[in-house]
């Protein structure tokens, strides 16, 4: 019964051939990388820390060198020109050869940005100083996005809002940290925070270790289209209304986020101190709707999100103007948690237009949105100067209409490009 089996050298070496059996995909698709996320997460959190501490000195920097509102918004300029000239520049290097330490290498311009700005007492050097944080930026969005895209296991909208969160938290932090520690210590006060970018090149350097096997020498092939995939047109066409919807959304935010203050400090007459903290209250309302408008975009579908972020809010923006001190807190709430929602599903849905494009169409629309709070801000500053600050936010009030534009979105199909 017991026979002697013997294999032959040309055996051995031979390949096996199993039939029917489907190679699995890499880790990606086995469920979200939990500690890649919340990493990524944190170092954006770091990263939108140390950013939104421009905006919130902006009170010291306006009494200590009298500058205008039209300087002010220049300020803003400055970061988020370098910001929105350079994202979609390394987002397309990026997408051709993937760099896994560049985003501790783009933090060191933060670092960098930060010393400069705590000790610059020229307004020359305080927009060279805010350019810099702005390249730290460039850097940072599109390769974080796109390593977020990895770590999601198909759960993109998720993992988005993840990434989104700790970017959004990191931007209410900074009124908070101006408040407490800028305010009463003054502006050399800022190179504090050059230890936080520290921590964010640490955090930044073991995810780059992570990245590195997964990127060595593999090439990515274009996807064949879907059938039911919309034409080259319809999804340029699809691109321009979702950069008209982050416009409306950014456009708002920004004027809240640079001119908020200053609004409550001259119609109610509230205290810098204070004034800050009710900005916090708005930004830790914009990271929560961040936050859960992924999920719900990819439970129900992104353009239900998209539409009912951007339409959601009109009621209170139009509100706004006309409220007092308390109703005003109330109002932003609502507009935090509601037009927030929208940005997650906005950069996944543009992602799933042009497949493995990641890291240009983060770049594009973080760019983008950077570029237009930047415009935004300077144009709104230049008309404060004019009409008074009460006036912009009559005029702002009215921005999330352009939300209507979202009838033009395409329908897309159900596949997964992971």
């Amino acid at each position: 019964m017991n026979k002697t089996i013997v294999v032959s050298e040309e055996a051995l070496a031979a390949p096996v051939v199993v039939p029917d059996i489907t190679v699995a995909k890499p880790a990606v698709s086995a469920g979200p990388a939990y500690i890649v996320l919340a990493g990524i997460s944190f170092s954006h959190f770091l990263n939108d820390t140390m950013q939104s501490l421009i905006s919130s000195v902006y009170p010291i920097l306006k009494d200590n060198y009298a500058l205008d509102f039209a300087q002010i918004g220049m300020i803003t300029l400055a970061f988020q020109f370098t910001a929105s000239l350079l994202q979609p520049v390394v987002g397309h290097v990026t997408d051709k050869k993937a760099q896994p330490f560049s985003l501790a290498i783009g933090m060191g311009f933060t670092f960098f940005g930060l010393l400069l700005l705590s000790v610059a007492h020229h307004y020359g050097i305080i927009l060279i100083a805010a350019a810099l944080v702005g390249l730290g930026s460039a850097v940072f969005h599109p390769e974080s996005s796109r390593i977020a895209r990895l770590a999601s296991g198909g759960r993109y909208g998720f993992a988005q809002s993840l990434f989104q969160l700790g970017g959004s938290f990191g931007t209410a932090m900074g009124p908070v940290l101006a408040a407490l520690i800028v305010v009463p210590f003054g502006q050399p006060s800022i190179a504090w925070f050059s230890l936080v970018a520290a921590l964010a090149i640490l955090t930044l350097w073991r995810i780059g270790l992570w990245y590195r096997p997964l990127i060595a020498e593999k090439k990515f092939a274009a996807p064949k289209p879907h059938p039911d995939a919309p034409n080259s047109r319809r999804v340029m066409v699809a691109l321009i209304v979702l950069v008209a919807l982050l416009f409306s959304k950014q456009l708002y935010v920004s004027s809240l986020s640079s001119y908020y203050i200053f609004y409550l400090m001259d119609k109610f007459g509230v205290s810098t101190q204070a004034a800050q903290l009710y900005l916090f209250i708005f930004l830790a309302s914009n990271a929560i709707g961040a936050f859960f408008g992924g999920p719900i975009g990819d439970r129900f579908g992104r353009k239900y999100v998209i539409w009912f972020s951007i339409l959601g809010a009109l009621p209170f923006t139009l509100a706004l103007p006309y409220a007092g001190l308390f109703g005003s807190a109330v109002l932003t709430v609502f507009i935090g948690l509601i037009i927030s929602s929208a940005t997650s599903s906005i950069i996944v849905f543009a992602q799933e237009l042009m497949p493995h494009r990641f890291g240009m169409i983060s770049g594009v629309f973080f760019g983008v949105a950077f570029g237009i709070g930047g415009l935004g801000a300077a144009a709104l500053g230049k008309v404060a100067d004019h009409t008074g600050i009460a006036f912009v936010y009559q005029v702002c009030s009215f921005l999330p209409a352009i939300g209507l534009l979202a009838i033009f979105l395409p329908r897309l199909p159900k596949v997964s490009y992971g």
